[in-house]
């Protein structure tokens, strides 16, 4: 016969648990269970209730830190996104013509975020890679990700790592924003398009001016 007294415990514990989350005061009213009661640890060996819970605060604050600092970084970022966007959009606003509005366009970009590709390419009906391009990669409007060779080929001349793509208005015929890196994994389906939608609210304003 299995004795089971020692590995069956003789209350349930899910009501012990619910009872201190209860009253987290418990052991103010104890203050020696706390002192008596011993933890196990993976490197220290057994500790003291009062030790583990230092312990776990201490981890808690560095998590938070960790936190506040990506967030600080974050904010760091957009911020300059913010700024450039701004001095990017002023400059696009006096272009003049479409070759003056792609060469800012396409030099600040690079110089900003060391894209390889940034183009404005106009589709038309007879090529059929163009509005295979623009019937299915931009059918909601935007496409982030990688493109097969052809495709690469097609937009940028080359093979490129990962893309931004963007179907600008109607009112400007059949154009396509398109942004490459060689990085692989720099654009990807769940990033923001943030500053894609401005740029292409702006090109959309530009191009049916000049």
């Amino acid at each position: 016969m299995i004795d089971t007294s020692k590995s069956t415990p003789p209350f349930d514990e899910i009501l012990i648990r619910e009872y201190l989350l209860e009253n987290p005061d418990f052991f103010s009213r104890y203050p020696e269970l706390l002192l008596a009661m011993r933890i196990p640890h993976a490197e220290r060996g057994a500790v003291s209730l009062v030790e583990r819970q230092q312990e776990m605060l201490r981890q808690r604050v560095s998590q938070l830190e960790e936190e506040i600092t990506a967030l600080l970084a974050m904010a760091s970022r957009n911020e300059q996104i913010f700024m450039f966007n701004s001095a990017l959009s002023m400059k696009l606003l006096k272009c003049e013509d479409m070759g003056e509005l792609r060469q800012v366009l396409s030099s600040g970009l690079k110089e900003q975020f060391q894209f390889s590709h940034v183009r404005l390419i106009t589709v038309h009906d007879i090529d059929s890679e163009l509005s295979q391009i623009w019937s299915k990669r931009l059918d909601s409007g935007y496409y982030f990700g990688r493109l097969t060779k052809e495709e690469s080929k097609r937009l940028f001349g080359t093979e490129v790592g990962s893309v931004a793509l963007s179907r600008l208005s109607k009112e400007c015929g059949q154009v396509i924003f398109a942004i490459a890196s060689q990085d692989p994994m720099h654009f990807h389906p769940e990033m923001d398009y943030l500053l894609l939608s401005q740029l292409k609210q702006l090109l959309d304003h530009q191009l049916t001016k000049i």
